[in-house]
């Protein structure tokens, strides 16, 4: 029987000439990635102790700041940051929800952690711009129409809320219809349209009803001031009117377009 062909001994030798797998990487270049993957796994180890295990990264401090009326000793008993445990495990939702829960008086806050032993606890208060007499104290209101707080005495230069809501007739209607809770944001809407020389005396804000509401000013002068509609075209009505009839002891913007002052 013939032997393979010398063009065939070439193929042969050819194809068992190739190298094996080990031998195309390269033993120094597979050394290389098994230390760096060995490296990768005991850092991330090493990182998993130092946020979780260590005594290096865990809550030591809780600073507060932002408050006004609030102390930062009410922040920091209302947020039982957990003190001694890892600062990675803190959950900064927890913190602000029992924040909000527990101090209404707090409008934002923002929970951060503060590297390597501190947590942040940055505060923004609710204003009030009417307080509403209930009983021997007073409750605040908020920008947003919010009762956040009971105080016994009222903050100076803030106007009292006054419901005179009737259980009869038109008030009584409205208040069916919009709820008290929308009342008092309209009463704050107007409050916040007030113009500033005008705020500075206004001690009461009075709702009717949705569209009949009311500023009472010091010296035995009232405003007739409507609804919460159009407030920015009745505070301009108002100053002009107050400016031109300065005697007068009843102003009523509660149609810009045709203001009417009354009295002496």
């Amino acid at each position: 029987m013939a032997g393979p062909s010398t063009a065939e001994r070439g193929e042969r030798q050819q194809e068992s000439s190739g190298p094996p797998l080990v031998r195309r990487l390269g033993r120094r270049r597979l050394r290389l990635i098994v230390v760096l993957a060995l490296a990768a796994v005991v850092l991330g180890a090493l990182t998993v102790w130092l946020l979780y295990g260590s005594q290096w990264l865990r809550v030591e401090k809780v600073s507060v700041s932002g408050t006004t009326v609030l102390t930062p000793e009410q922040v920091r008993e209302a947020a039982d940051v957990p003190v001694g445990g890892p600062l990675i495990s803190v959950d900064t939702d927890a913190i602000e929800a029992r924040l909000r829960s527990k101090l209404p008086r707090i409008d934002a806050v923002d929970v951060v952690r503060s590297w390597p032993h501190g947590i942040g606890l940055k505060v923004t208060e609710r204003v009030p711009v009417l307080v509403e007499k209930k009983g021997g104290n007073f409750v605040e209101v908020d920008d947003q129409g919010v009762r956040f707080a009971t105080v016994p005495t009222p903050p100076k230069s803030i106007p009292t809320l006054e419901l005179a809501l009737s259980q009869s007739g038109s008030s009584s209607a409205g208040l069916r219809r919009f709820g008290e809770t929308r009342l008092i944001r309209e009463a704050v809407r107007v409050a916040g349209d007030i113009p500033a020389a005008v705020a500075r005396t206004t001690q009461v804000v009075k709702v009717r009803s949705y569209d009949d509401i009311a500023l009472e000013l010091t010296g035995g002068r009232t405003v007739s001031w409507g609804s919460g509609d159009k407030g920015a075209a009745k505070a301009r009505t108002l100053t002009a009117l107050m400016k031109a009839a300065s005697g007068a002891r009843h102003f009523d913007v509660s149609v810009p377009t045709a203001p009417a002052s009354a009295g002496s």
